[in-house]
């Protein structure tokens, strides 16, 4: 038996019979005979291939090679009752990590998701990234994280979906538009103003554009920006309109206009997505039931719109998530 073949079962015998210095009081131990325990020993000296034990005064004691065993065993057990509580805790989803791709809107929603769950869960570590729509999307297609979110989910056989918050798409105008004295009757009155655009393949583009549409409207001119954040500044700055998230507006912004108008904001939500084909990683599958159970406490209850589930329904199945 080479030494590299030890099991665990061998070291715990081990060290039962150095720590209490019988093979008796090992047996009783570890619920085994007398002979039992003898014959583990007799095969662990053989794997070593140097004596372990000596008998003195009527007391087992480790030879000087019995005693570097005895350490190192030590050592291995505890590793692995280590390991096993690191196992145990990642099986309730308390420990371990999980990946999330997120589009970039989704970055004013994630933090208000993942600050009460780290808080809750310290010894969880997520993995976070955060790109346009397209860079999501392929990301999603080759599996490259555990969980998504959009606010338009990819289709597919092996793609699961939920919604869970509200995105109302609202129009904003300059601080200092005419809508503001003299507010539109409907939308066409606006088609001869320019409208800042996201790239396109964007969530929010996609919405409007199938609005528009739907309505038989078209924008006149256009000017795309590959940001919300810089689609924002240009309307403060009377460069034109837009049609943005809600949630990327910071609460409190007065500056912008956004005048009323019939059918605004538009109807959009927030996706959890994941695979159907894959096991879900415990922890990610912890943040999943954590969203359903504390939305209300993470998100203005006027925006919850919780129907995740099918995610739960997913992740509660065996072999499919904690």
């Amino acid at each position: 038996m080479n030494i590299r073949h030890l099991t665990f079962r061998l070291l715990q015998v081990y060290v039962a019979v150095v720590r209490l210095g019988s093979v008796s009081r090992a047996a009783a131990q570890l619920h085994l005979t007398q002979p039992t325990v003898s014959q583990q020993l007799k095969r662990l000296a053989e794997a070593v291939g140097e004596p372990l034990l000596d008998s003195q005064e009527g007391r087992i004691r480790p030879t000087a090679v019995g005693t570097e065993l005895y350490h190192a065993a030590l050592d291995a057990l505890s590793r692995f009752d280590d390991f096993n509580g690191f196992l145990q805790d990642a099986r309730q989803g308390t420990r371990g990590g999980f990946s999330i791709g997120v589009v970039t809107t989704a970055k004013y929603i994630l933090p208000r998701l993942l600050g009460p769950f780290n808080r809750r869960f310290p010894e969880v570590e997520v993995s976070i990234s955060v790109g346009n729509r397209g860079y999501i999307l392929e990301r999603h297609r080759h599996q490259q994280d555990d969980l998504y979110l959009f606010s338009h989910p990819p289709a597919g056989e092996h793609t699961l979906s939920g919604r869970f918050i509200r995105n109302p798409l609202v129009l904003i105008t300059p601080p200092d538009h005419w809508t503001a004295r003299r507010p539109p009757a409907d939308f066409s009155a606006l088609l001869g103003e320019r409208f800042l655009l996201r790239e396109p393949g964007s969530a929010t583009r996609l919405v409007f554009e199938e609005w528009l549409r739907n309505h038989n409207l078209q924008l006149k001119r256009v000017m795309q920006i590959e940001s919300n954040e810089v689609v924002r500044m240009s309307v403060e700055q009377g460069l034109g309109l837009a049609v943005l998230s809600e949630h990327t507006l910071a609460e409190g912004e007065h500056r912008l206009g956004r005048p009323a108008l019939p059918e605004f904001p538009l109807t959009s939500h927030w996706y959890l997505v994941c695979h159907n084909n894959r096991r879900l990683p415990y922890p990610a599958a912890n943040f999943v039931r954590f969203i359903n159970d504390n939305l209300a406490s993470c998100i203005d209850s006027r925006y919850i719109h919780n129907d995740l589930a099918r995610l739960l329904a997913h992740i509660d199945t065996p072999g499919k998530g904690a």
